[in-house]
């Protein structure tokens, strides 16, 4: 059975794109796609959390229109970059799926479940925030997270100071991902262009609302939800995973301590039970 490290990269067409992707782990059960956050491919994620994840499920890791090994150019607003997963999710021939989505990732999958609910089984949050939620690209801007964010050969010290806690335990942890992260060796992705970086730069901040029933469209979320964040999270502050919990109906919540946007690269064996057991309710 192939695994993260081993699995080899796959290639679909669909409207024009050619789209990257890997498929392993147990050929049974409800296809897990997971979507990767802010210039992230294939390879940003954790083996431990992949791995874990596909035991029991097939888990299918996919780079978006323009991201990483897929080609075309990444759109400017998350409905559009929503609509290029459906045309792939077509083009690979589900019926239905689960989804799991981070930072960026999370905000595309709730574009997926809002646009096409009865495909989404169950839906997976994770360190993301719903149209108009809070950002370090909003109001209160941190220009130094707005600086390393936009490194654009991010270093291990970028993803520690951006993904996880200031505490020893956090910091180490962070330190054991970015090892494992680098695991794989053979058929690893390109990294994301700067046109990339841009437009999803651009979609982020035009997924913002100011208005009194900015959060009316989660209740429109008919799908059983799980909501994950850090305790302490500089890039998608955690009030975030407050409000998607409560505006969407079927939702529940799980905040991991002395975290960070990163949370579940800090508890991977931890989010993977937890996934697990609310995937298999």
């Amino acid at each position: 059975m192939d695994t993260h490290k081993t699995a080899p990269n796959r290639y679909i067409d669909a409207n024009g794109v050619r789209y990257a992707y890997r498929r392993f782990g147990c050929e049974q059960g409800v296809p897990l796609i997971m979507l990767q956050h802010f210039r992230g491919g294939m390879d940003h994620w954790d083996p431990l959390v992949t791995d874990g994840l596909a035991e029991h499920r097939p888990v299918i890791l996919v780079d978006n229109a323009g991201v990483a090994g897929t080609t075309g150019e990444t759109p400017d607003t998350i409905e559009k970059m929503a609509d290029d997963l459906l045309h792939f999710v077509a083009a690979i021939g589900l019926k239905q799926m689960d989804l799991l989505g981070f930072s960026i990732g999370g905000i595309v999958a709730q574009g997926i479940v809002l646009k096409n609910p009865e495909l989404v089984r169950r839906l997976v949050l994770v360190g993301t925030r719903p149209r108009g939620g809070e950002s370090s690209g909003g109001r209160g801007r941190d220009p130094e997270v707005a600086r390393v964010a936009g490194n654009p050969t991010p270093i291990l010290e970028d993803f520690l100071y951006l993904f996880f806690d200031p505490a020893p335990e956090s910091q180490e942890a962070g330190r054991r991902f970015w090892l494992r992260r680098h695991e794989r060796t053979e058929g690893v992705d390109p990294p994301s262009s700067p046109q990339n970086a841009q437009a999803q730069s651009a979609a982020l901040r035009a997924w913002y609302d100011d208005s009194p029933n900015k959060f009316d469209e989660l209740k429109r979320i008919t799908a059983p939800t799980l909501v994950v964040h850090g305790h302490r999270d500089i890039m998608l502050p955690t009030i975030n995973a407050y409000n998607l919990s409560q505006h969407i109906p079927n939702a529940q919540l799980i905040i991991y301590p002395k975290s960070g946007h990163g949370a579940l690269f800090q508890y991977p064996m931890l989010f993977v039970q937890h996934t697990k057991l609310f995937l298999d309710a």
